[in-house]
Parts: structure tokens; sequence; C-alpha cells
């Protein structure tokens, strides 16, 4: 048996592999807008180091040298929530999957009698669609505590959305189990004192995530190595 009360989910990369379709959501913004962007699979994978999709552009911006007078953050507003919106229906139109093991792992700790949570960057408009295309409408009843990006003074790597979120739950962060799969993740998992399993992502795959208590393969994730069958 495990020690554990809870399973805390990451969302992008770890329920899904939706990164491809924020980064095509991007890139038709970009479009919508006239702008002359566009972000490789190369250039993602290296703003993905910065968590949320305002600061991802900001960061961008501010690399590429473009002058905050030019693009100030009204206008990263803007682009953040049409890109959103695209996002959203690139949902809508059933264009994911559940990755390997997260149907299974979701099942068996409601079996068990665990608690569901979820702890993200992504916005809860995201976090809504996703989880209303993958189990129903009524798909995140299924989640004691969701905690998104917004809901925190600061996003991963640091600990905050993870706080919050045993917080909610009124359970130690040793009783909980979360799920990611990326380095920044982990280290705000970590820096809330909540054992971490990884399962590597497209765009995550070769990170350094040493420290951490499983780390799964391209199987996916395993409901009986982590003790929930």
């Amino acid at each position: 048996m495990t020690p554990f009360k809870a399973i805390i989910f990451d969302v992008d990369g770890t329920l899904s592999e939706t990164e491809e379709i924020h980064r095509r959501a991007f890139n038709e913004t970009f479009d919508y807008f006239g702008l002359d962007w566009h972000w490789t699979q190369s250039r993602y994978r290296e703003l993905l180091l910065v968590s949320g999709g305002k600061e991802r552009i900001r960061h961008f911006l501010d690399h590429a040298g473009i002058s905050p007078d030019r693009f100030p953050d009204e206008f990263t507003m803007v682009l953040h929530a049409y890109k959103t919106e695209r996002y959203v229906q690139l949902l809508e139109s059933g264009q994911f999957d559940l990755r390997p093991g997260v149907r299974e792992i979701i099942a068996a700790a409601q079996q068990n009698g665990y608690r569901l949570a979820i702890a993200t960057t992504t916005s809860r408009e995201n976090v809504e669609c996703l989880i209303a295309g993958a189990f129903g409408p009524d798909g995140l009843d299924m989640f004691a505590s969701v905690v998104c990006g917004d809901d925190v003074a600061r996003k991963k790597p640091a600990p905050d959305v993870y706080l919050r979120v045993i917080e909610s739950l009124g359970i130690a962060a040793s009783d909980c189990l979360a799920i990611e799969d990326s380095r920044n993740g982990m280290l705000a998992a970590q820096g809330a004192g909540i054992p971490v399993a990884i399962t590597p992502a497209f765009y995550t795959v070769g990170d350094d995530f040493s420290g951490a208590d499983w780390i799964f393969g391209e199987e996916g994730l395993e409901a009986s190595a982590l003790g929930l069958r």
C-alpha cells in the first residue's frame, strides 16, 4: 500500500500531449494579427522553460530585442486571450488524446479512495476544456482541488500552485503524489515537499529529472508501479 492520500496532476504534457496544440495556437494567433513570428519546435522547446503563456510571449519579445513600446503588456494580454480562444477551439475539435496510463491511474485512484487534484500553470479555461473533452461535462467534479497559474503569485518552478492545492485539500505534502512531465514541474512539487512521478513528454524528454521519485518511459504511467492497484 502507498502512503498517499491524493494524486496531483499537472496538465499540459502530463494529462495529454497538448504542447503541440499550444504551439499551433500561438502561431495561428501571430498570423491572425499579421505578425511575422513563427515558433518552430526547437524554439518552442526553449520557450517552454518559461512557465505561462503570457510570460512566454513577453520572454520571446524581450530576447528578440523588440521594444516594449511597440508591444506593451496590454497587447501581450490581447494576443494571449486570442491564443487561448484558438487553443480551446482546437481542443473542442477533438485534436487530443490522454497520455498512456492516465485514465487507468485516475480510475485506480477513485476505486481506492485517493483524492484527485490539478496543479498547473495553464489557464482555468484550458483545463476545463481538456477535462470536459476527455471525461465529459462533469469531468472536473472528479478533482477535489484545481489550482491554475493565474490563481497564484508565482508560476512553476515556484511551488505556489502545489502549496495552494495541499492547503485546500487539508493534508500534508508527504501524503500527496505529484505527476509531472517537466523539470519546472518537478521542482515546483519538490519545493512544496511533495514526492514526484515523472512521465517525460515530447518536449521534455532528455530533461534533468534527477531527484524524482519515479521516472516512467515511453510506455507511459503505470498504476501498479505506483502501488495504486
